[in-house]
């Protein structure tokens, strides 16, 4: 006699398999469009950094302003315009954001040696792709471990803040200690938030922007976690 729940497992089996086809490939896009950014950044900051003209444009005139405000301006215009924007429009502009992002780092590299550069680079990306495989496989909920990390966020946001009047080594020195901590975790906690977010999100566009938003997210995360690692291990000229 044939078994009436044997058509309906098929079913549900054919679904998951198909959710984590459809879950691989959100996952790949936002992690192919972080990848891509980080690359813009890094080829920008490189050109940057080999052309004198540029270096005092950008650091030495009140360019410099633009220079480190303006990447802060897109990330807030990105996040609270994504529903109006086109997934295109939404594309470019976390295009032009990495660019400008690319002109602000070129300054690493009249700070540091480029083999140090290199160096933490590597260590950044073996850490970030850990605990990013940690978020995206563990079965534990991460949400406390999140909130967690940005209140510490906050923190040494202004601390940070509260330093560039200090001018204070030991403060840097306990800051670039915590942002590796806090950064390290963020990137396990966004990692199972943009996966949460794909069963979430209608498919089409309206999934594609939500992979740009995971994308500045993990890229933010990255960036963050390498500077901080930078300033604790970079070997300075």
């Amino acid at each position: 006699m044939q078994n009436p729940y044997d058509n309906k497992t098929v079913v549900r089996r054919g679904q998951v398999a198909q959710g984590d086809v459809g879950l691989r490939s959100y996952m790949q896009s936002v992690f192919n469009l972080m990848g891509m950014g980080l690359a813009l950044t890094g080829v920008v900051a490189f050109v940057v950094a080999q052309s004198p003209d540029l270096i005092h444009a950008l650091y030495m005139t009140p360019l410099k302003w633009v220079v480190l405000l303006a990447p802060l301006g897109l990330v807030l215009y990105l996040s609270f315009s994504i529903q109006t924007l086109s997934q295109s429009t939404a594309q470019l502009v976390f295009w032009v954001y990495a660019g400008l992002m690319g002109l602000s780092l070129g300054s690493i590299f009249l700070l540091y040696t480029a083999e140090s550069i290199t160096r933490v680079f590597f260590i950044t990306a073996a850490m970030f792709l850990a605990m990013s495989l940690y978020g995206y496989t563990t079965k534990k909920d991460l949400t406390s471990m999140g909130s967690f990390m940005f209140m510490g966020l906050i923190g040494i946001v202004i601390a940070g803040l509260v330093n560039i009047f200090l001018q204070s080594s030991a403060l840097q020195f306990a800051l670039s200690l915590l942002g590796v901590v806090i950064f390290t975790g963020l990137t396990a906690y966004d990692v199972q938030r943009i996966k949460d977010m794909y069963y979430q999100s209608a498919a089409g566009e309206a999934l594609g922007k939500v992979a740009i938003m995971g994308a500045l997210t993990l890229y933010l995360d990255f960036i963050n976690l390498f500077m901080s690692l930078l300033r604790l291990f970079g070997d300075r000229r």
